[in-house]
C-alpha cells in the first residue's frame, strides 16, 4: 500500500511540476515574441546602418565627384606658371616692350583659375618652410642646409593641392638635411 501511495504522490508531484499544455503554449508564444522582437530590432538597426552608408556615399559623390576633373585641371595652372617662367627667361622676348602686358594677362588668367579652384574647395598646400609631412608632401630631393631645421621643406618643386580634406596632389618638395662632413672635408682639400 505504501508503494501505491508513494506512486500516487509521485504522479501528483510530476503533474504539478510539468507545465500544462496551456502553459507550454504561453512559454512558446513568449519565446517566439522575444525572438521576433529581436529580429525586428536587428532589421531596424541594419536599415539605419544602410541609410547612413547611403547618405555618406551621396555626400562623397557630391564632394568628390569632380575629383578627377579637378586633378587634371591642375595641369592647366602648372602650364601657365611654366609658360610665364619660360617667357621671363627668354632673351629674345625680354627685349619686347609688350612683354609686361602679356605677362599681366597670364597673371589674370592664373588668378581666375585659382579663384575657381578656391570656390570649389580646392586649396594649395603651403609647403615651403613647413615640417615635411609624408601625408601631403612627396620628397624629391634632400638639400644640405644649415639655416633650416632638418626635415623642413626648403624647396617646392611642384605645388600640392587638397580637395576639401582629401589630398588631390602631393606637393613635390626638397627637404633640408644636415651638411655632410665628408663632403665638406673634400671641398676644403680641393680648395
Amino acid at each position: 500500500m505504501m508503494s501505491d501511495d508513494k506512486k500516487k504522490k509521485d504522479e501528483i508531484n510530476k503533474k504539478s511540476e510539468a507545465p500544462s499544455a496551456k502553459e507550454k503554449k504561453e512559454i512558446n508564444f513568449e519565446e517566439k515574441l522575444k525572438e521576433t522582437e529581436d529580429k525586428l530590432l536587428r532589421s531596424l538597426a541594419e536599415i539605419e546602418n544602410q541609410r547612413r552608408r547611403f547618405e555618406k556615399e551621396v555626400k562623397d559623390a557630391f564632394e568628390f565627384g569632380s575629383f578627377n576633373f579637378a586633378k587634371e585641371s591642375l595641369s592647366i595652372l602648372d602650364n601657365l606658371q611654366r609658360a610665364k617662367d619660360a617667357i621671363k627667361n627668354d632673351p629674345q622676348l625680354k627685349e619686347n616692350k609688350d612683354l609686361d602686358k602679356f605677362l599681366q594677362n597670364i597673371d589674370i588668367i592664373e588668378k581666375d583659375l585659382v579663384s575657381i579652384f578656391e570656390k570649389n574647395n580646392i586649396k594649395k598646400i603651403e609647403a615651403k618652410g613647413k615640417k615635411f609631412d609624408p601625408n601631403i608632401h612627396q620628397a624629391m630631393t634632400e638639400i644640405e642646409d644649415e639655416k633650416n631645421e632638418v626635415g623642413s621643406v626648403v624647396q617646392e618643386i611642384q605645388s600640392g593641392y587638397m580637395l576639401g580634406e582629401r589630398l588631390l596632389r602631393p606637393a613635390l618638395v626638397g627637404v633640408a638635411k644636415k651638411k655632410n662632413l665628408k663632403n665638406e672635408e673634400k671641398e676644403e682639400k680641393k680648395g
